[in-house]
């Protein structure tokens, strides 16, 4: 018998240490063959109940704690957790937790997320008491944790500012980062409105809840999204008047809607105050929105825009070329020419100086195109840089001197592209005429010399145009006795244009004839400089002979001229060439459109007889 219990015993504490170490093995105990019957006699007396002050869990109706406990007893065989809930797991942490205990805890939570879990054990937490037996108090940075808990759970901004308002009952004032958690929710709710008045009242708070850089943010992102592009710049305003940091979030969007709505004016503002603060002066918005504010800076000539869009493009191109493996980005020239010419309308050196320096640092060592060179000419003539101007000349000459005879025609016509640099040369009349002449002559002698027929070109036509005959006479004639140059027929269409403005018509063929003579091929200015000389003295059937013999030159007569020839007709009631001028533009499809509103003034009949 003795043996038989002993072996009993023996297989009775094999198992209760199997199931201690590996409490999912335990079994129910009618599974087992030999149940031992022997009563067991407890060893210790029962211990005294804790005090019900303590706020133990075994106190069902405890005053700090009224929720059942099912915790089960410390002497308990059964291991801790083995059938117990997952909230009463929480509420047994709760017990246990200290206030860095919890915040640790929560730490741990927020990485896997358990917002649920966050919540619960905080709000047992509060209602359970200290080693000293009194109730938890959270503070700021542990009840904000639950408020974030709170907000990631999904629950309403209405509901979430009811927490911050409970916040009051533990005494605990509610700071910036609490308010940031109501703004959130408020953003996702889209919730302009009420964020817009909750700002205020930080505002109006102490300084523990004065906005910062996330709360801004998130009231502007609202703002800008609900269209209220006004109210938004005010708090962009105030973001950079309390030396807050922008988000590129905030200036991007704020970017894209001030183009949009063409407030240019305010977008330079926020642009100039951004770069003025050191926080802030790397803001720099997307390659694409750059090339778009500078188009519209373009349309609008607002020079200040258009400069800061280069730099901001500049900035591109820099991180691009340092970048691993380098980003190669690029202006589109033709905006660079637009940028040259609003540089010229708007006289801003500096976004001429900016638009060719990042011209030149696109193209890498390639020659620019000649427009982008004749835009620079136009810049530097419209603000009255006539030295910088006539150098950007040289340099267009050097570079396009062994381009094709008909190109560099082109290239150098004082009438057209030139025309800039000849109206800034007589801007002044003959003082500035004198002047760049002098400037010109000084040069030819210089090492290495720099000789021009175009720059002398310029200032015949500029001679012409302030009705200065001598002084082009002179000019011309210098061409070759001073500078050992060679006129071109741009140099014989400018002295004909001079003789033409002054009706001396007879002068101006001779002048014509002389360049055939030399066997200087007649361009189509030469002949519509002929045809204006004639007109101005009324003598249209001259100017018809000149349109045949441009004809059979192989030029085509354009309509402008056309109709210079038929006004004059009409105008000397000279209906026989008039005839032969509509048969030239029905001949060569030249439309020449009606003239009614010009006939309506000519036909006017005029009344001395006023009523009575």
């Amino acid at each position: 018998m003795a043996i038989s219990q002993l072996a009993i015993l023996n297989r009775t504490r094999n198992l209760i240490t199997k199931t201690l170490k590996n409490p999912s093995s335990t079994k129910s105990i009618s599974t087992f063959t030999f149940l031992s019957q022997d009563s067991l006699l407890a060893a210790d007396p029962f211990p005294l109940p804790p005090n019900p002050a303590t706020g133990s869990p075994l106190y069902n109706e405890n005053w700090r704690n009224p929720i059942p406990a099912t915790v089960p007893s410390s002497s308990s065989i059964i291991p801790i957790g083995f059938g117990i809930s997952t909230a009463s797991r929480i509420q047994m942490m709760s017990q246990t937790l200290d206030r860095d205990g919890l915040l640790n805890v929560f730490s741990d939570w927020m990485t896997s997320q358990r917002w649920g879990d966050m919540k619960e054990l905080f709000e047992y937490w509060v209602r359970s008491l200290d080693s000293n037996g009194k109730p938890n108090k959270p503070d700021v940075n542990l009840y904000n944790h639950y408020l974030r808990a709170n907000l990631m759970s999904g629950i309403t901004a209405a509901d979430l500012l009811d927490l911050v308002v409970q916040m009051e009952d533990f005494n605990v004032v509610p700071n910036t980062a609490s308010f940031n958690l109501v703004l959130k929710a408020m953003f996702q709710a889209r919730e302009a409105e009420a964020a817009h008045k909750l700002i205020e009242r930080m505002l109006q708070t102490g300084k523990e809840s004065l906005p910062d850089d996330e709360s801004y943010e998130l009231i502007i992102l609202m703002l800008l999204g609900s269209d209220q592009v006004g109210a938004a710049l005010k708090y962009i305003d105030l973001t950079l008047k309390s030396g807050n940091i922008l988000s590129m979030r905030v200036f991007s969007e704020c970017v894209s809607r001030c183009t949009r709505g063409r407030r240019l004016d305010t977008l330079v503002s926020i642009i100039e105050r951004c770069k003025a603060m050191d926080q802030n002066k790397a803001l720099c918005p997307a390659w694409t929105m750059c090339n778009f504010m500078a188009e519209l800076a373009i349309q609008e000539d607002n020079s200040k825009l258009a400069f800061y869009a280069l730099e901001f493009m500049a900035k591109w191109i820099a991180r691009g070329e340092i970048a691993r493996p380098p980003v190669i980005l690029s202006v589109d020239e033709g905006l660079i020419v637009s940028m040259l010419g609003t540089a010229g309308r708007t006289y801003d050196s500096r976004l001429l100086d900016a638009s060719w320096a990042i011209l030149r640092r696109s193209l890498r060592e390639k020659n620019p195109n000649p427009e982008s060179y004749l835009g620079k000419i136009y810049a530097y003539a419209s603000l009255g840089s006539l030295q910088k101007a006539f150098m950007t000349l040289h340099e267009f000459e050097s570079v396009y001197e062994n381009c094709p005879s008909e190109v560099k025609e082109d290239f150098f016509s004082p009438f057209t592209s030139l025309s800039p640099l000849v109206v800034a040369c007589s801007k002044k009349g003959f003082e500035t005429l004198d002047s760049v002449y002098f400037q010109l002559e000084k040069l030819s002698g210089a090492d290495p010399p720099y000789k021009s027929v175009a720059a002398m070109n310029c200032i015949v036509l500029g001679c012409a145009n302030i009705w200065d005959l001598d002084r082009a006479y002179q000019t011309f004639e210098a061409m070759s006795s001073s500078f050992g140059l060679t006129p071109d027929i741009h140099s014989y269409n400018a002295l004909m244009h001079a003789f033409g403005r002054l009706k001396k018509t007879h002068e101006a063929v001779k002048v014509f004839e002389h360049l055939v003579s030399l066997g200087v091929k007649p361009n189509f200015m030469s002949y519509s400089l002929l045809v204006d000389a004639h007109l101005i003295n009324r003598d249209t059937k001259a100017a018809l002979i000149v349109i045949d013999e441009m004809i059979n030159a192989g030029f085509v007569p354009s309509k402008e001229m056309l109709k210079k020839v038929r006004r004059r007709c009409v105008r000397e009631i000279d209906y026989e060439s008039n005839d032969k001028v509509g048969s030239l533009a029905e001949t060569h499809k030249v439309g020449m459109g009606t003239e009614n509103r010009r006939n309506m003034l000519f036909n006017l009949e005029y009344n001395s007889d006023f009523p009575s």
